[in-house]
């Protein structure tokens, strides 16, 4: 039996926290980990794949060079940053041909699998062709997506528009809104992440991701989460707060909401349910659009519905995507109404690489390969089977305060105090790294930086996802 009692100083990222403590749970006086010690190393899935010999520069020497010649603002994970040369499926290597478990996914942006054959031939036979044109010219590829992208809508969401990213997407997405209705205000929820321009970072309501510039006409409404938040699972109360900021922080009117389905920077939260049905009514009332921030959760990655809006049952004026559209190549999308999208003829609108051949046919073998290989299906099958396998950790150690999400879009909270909630964060560095060492790769998240991440490619299969909780089991024991 073992005392959850660590004296371990760890290292974080290079740019963040660097030298902290675990948190002195000996003072709770509650036991962490109560169970055998002989739980057995987890071995990775076999895989019939090994990648060419990397013959390419060191991690030492890719760090230093980073470090001289790119921003000082990026930061990595893990105390040694790991260099990824490889990737098939749902299995990255490094630069010793050493196979890891990504259950990451490039921050839910790969969904068929890295490197998948059929997206890959569709890449190279467009770049073998044209790369880049404009959209000044004719070329059927960004036709042929936009259909088929719409054919996947519901409602009449007709028209798309294409970028090369989430938050391109969303700044579009939000002056749309605002010149339709003739209206500036915007309502977006706390916690939320929506990019990092101008317009976006505004909607976004995380200070970790905000700068000390002007950010003028965003409010933003009580995040409806069912774990920290104030009512609990009840939607329509936290739905309330939309309606009191329209009475008296606004005019009366608004020019539109914008909501993900499932937080995803802020630590996988689901909303609660029937909020935003009733979120909607009030927005619709005040003359505003619905914007459904799908940039993470869309393209069948929770597994029930295609875009996660609609497992509360609502169709929104706007939706925007990114990530898993492309499956790593930079592209996104603002799909609306006919009659929203004829505002943008009002001036010219121009996105020079925003639906270039290049993308566009990535993207459209993306899509091909979702529906030819069932990965939304997947995602609920092998996502129900993780959840349930996490949630079984949960009644093991009381580090876990939560397990949340939906399909392949989980979360797991980790705590040090089930009662207040307090954020185990170092405790969440060195899981990752231990489970780093077994071969797992997971993200985090959250405000607190407590919350891990789990968005693998759709390709994921139940062992993976056996091998996955099996390390966070090893590790949690271990502590």
């Amino acid at each position: 039996m073992q005392r959850f009692i660590a004296k371990r100083v760890l290292s974080s990222t290079n740019s963040l926290r660097s030298h902290r403590c675990f948190s002195q749970l000996a003072q709770k006086q509650t036991s962490f980990a109560v169970h055998d010690n002989d739980i057995p190393v987890p071995k990775l899935p076999p895989f019939d794949y090994s990648p060419p010999p990397y013959t390419g520069p060191s991690a030492d020497l890719i760090l230093a060079k980073r470090k001289q010649y790119l921003s000082p603002s990026l930061f990595h994970f893990f105390s040694k940053p790991l260099n990824v040369v490889d990737g098939k499926m749902q299995y990255l290597f490094d630069e010793n041909g050493r196979r890891y478990l990504d259950g990451f996914g490039g921050i839910a942006t790969v969904c068929c699998g890295h490197c998948h054959p059929d997206v890959v031939d569709a890449i190279v036979k467009q770049v073998n062709r044209i790369q880049h044109s404009t959209v000044l010219y004719l070329n059927h590829v960004i036709a042929d997506f936009a259909e088929a992208l719409a054919s996947k809508m519901p409602g009449n969401l007709k028209v798309v528009f294409f970028t090369n990213s989430g938050t391109e997407a969303n700044e579009l997405a939000l002056m749309i809104a605002r010149l339709y209705t003739g209206c500036q205000d915007i309502i977006s929820l706390r916690n939320g992440y929506h990019g990092n321009a101008a317009g976006t970072m505004g909607a976004t309501a995380q200070s970790l991701w905000k700068f000390n510039v002007i950010q003028s006409g965003v409010h933003h409404a009580l995040n409806p989460d069912p774990y920290r938040g104030v009512f609990g699972s009840d939607g329509e109360m936290y739905a309330k707060d939309v309606q009191d900021i329209i009475d008296f922080g606004t005019s009366g009117h608004v020019a539109g909401f914008i909501s993900e389905a499932i937080q995803g920077v802020g630590g996988i939260i689901e909303l609660a349910p029937d909020y935003l049905p009733a979120a909607y009514k009030s927005i619709k009332k005040a003359g505003g659009l619905c914007i459904a921030d799908e940039v993470q959760a869309g393209f069948g990655r929770t597994g029930s519905h295609f875009w996660g809006f609609e497992a509360q049952g609502v169709v929104p004026d706007i939706v925007t995507m990114a990530k898993g559209i492309g499956n790593g190549i930079p592209l996104g999308a603002v799909v609306t109404t006919p009659e929203i999208a004829e505002v943008l003829t009002r001036r010219c609108y121009f996105n020079t690489f925003g639906g270039n051949p290049l993308c566009t046919a990535a993207g459209l073998a993306v899509l091909k390969v979702i529906e030819k290989e069932n990965l939304q299906e997947n995602a609920l099958v092998v996502g129900s089977h993780l959840k349930k396998r996490l949630t079984e950790l949960k009644d093991k150690y009381e580090i876990i305060g939560d397990v949340r999400g939906k399909g392949l879009m989980l979360g797991v909270e980790l705590v040090t105090d089930r009662q207040q909630k307090t954020p185990a964060k170092a405790e969440t560095l060195h899981v990752m790294e231990q489970m780093k060492e077994l071969g797992v790769l997971i993200g985090k998240g959250g405000f607190y930086g407590n919350v891990f991440r789990i968005t693998p490619p759709l390709c994921f299969t139940k062992e993976d996802a056996d091998f996955l909780v099996d390390a966070m089991d090893y590790t949690m024991s271990k502590m």
